[in-house]
């Protein structure tokens, strides 16, 4: 396969790495991105791992709670312009307070919204408001409570991104607490349970080529493998991760400690997972003269 400087640029904008050691992880990889980041994961290479965090479109997240029943939604402009824009965020409040009587997105999409459906709604606010406008998603959380957060707020209940805590028991305030941590640092999973089997086998291969390149024997390896598995899994799990309110006790531990069980969360942040085209501002002006 032939490695082009995009995808060399690619990979070095999403690890850190030197312009040759990340045409070299393609190469030794058949051009595979996934695998090169692990590859110089491997070597020591990799600066960070950016690329599932980076974030290429705007827009907002409407958070809304009722009872024990709370929803997120994303609505994708083409400008974080257009976040600031009172029409639009009158179209994203309005649409998340629809979810919250719905299950889906297929059926929000659906739903009424005075008196059209929130689809037909929003592809009317694209004339008006002068951009691409996308309904992207929407996710719901139940329970005896649920605590919600929005993080880098415009207004109320919408922002960049948005975060629900379902919670067993009387919430005196941990929702709330547990869901700022969250939108701090993005945990994987509520628990090691629930983690992706192939999530886990990935990351327990690259921490096996790394204990190799030590030298040490593969009876020594394994128990290194145990001890560095047992930290990825504190690191990425909700329940494993150390509190930020309180450094000295897990989230488990302080849920535990407030009388309360959190039984699921929702992090949603604007774009993440998509990928946005740029273009220089020579390139723009061009195009424009082309008409």
């Amino acid at each position: 396969m032939t490695i082009t400087a995009a995808m060399v640029k690619e990979l070095r904008d999403s690890t850190g790495a030197g312009m040759m050691d990340a045409k070299k992880a393609l190469t030794e990889t058949a051009g595979d991105m996934e695998a090169a980041v692990d590859w110089l994961r491997t070597k020591g290479l990799a600066k960070a791992a950016k690329k599932a965090g980076r974030v290429a479109a705007d827009g907002l997240v409407g958070v809304a709670v009722s009872g024990g029943r709370a929803v997120a939604v994303e609505v994708n402009s083409e400008t974080d312009f257009v976040g600031k824009n009172s029409d639009f965020q009158a179209l994203v409040r309005g649409v998340t307070n629809v979810a919250l009587t719905v299950s889906d997105l297929d059926a929000l999409k659906a739903a009424e919204m005075n008196g059209k459906t929130v689809d037909l709604t929003i592809t009317e606010a694209i004339v008006t408001i002068g951009e691409n406008l996308n309904l992207r998603r929407m996710a719901l959380a139940e329970g005896d409570s649920v605590a919600a957060y929005v993080h880098n707020s415009v207004a109320e209940g919408l922002g960049k991104i948005g975060v629900l805590v379902a919670i067993k028991g009387t919430d005196n305030g941990i929702g709330k607490q547990i869901a700022m941590h969250i939108a701090a640092t993005n945990p994987a999973s509520l628990s090691e349970a629930d983690l992706d089997p192939a999530f886990v086998e990935r990351e327990k291969k690259v921490q096996m080529d790394l204990a190799r390149e030590s030298g040490k024997p593969e009876a020594v390896i394994e128990k290194m493998i145990v001890g560095r598995m047992a930290k990825f899994f504190e690191e990425v799990t909700l329940m494993g991760q150390k509190f930020v309110v309180n450094p000295d006790i897990t989230v488990a531990q302080a849920a535990k400690d407030a009388g309360v069980e959190v039984t699921g969360f929702v992090r949603m942040a604007v774009g993440e997972g998509i990928e946005k085209e740029k273009e220089d501002f020579a390139a723009e002006v061009a195009k424009a003269l082309q008409g």
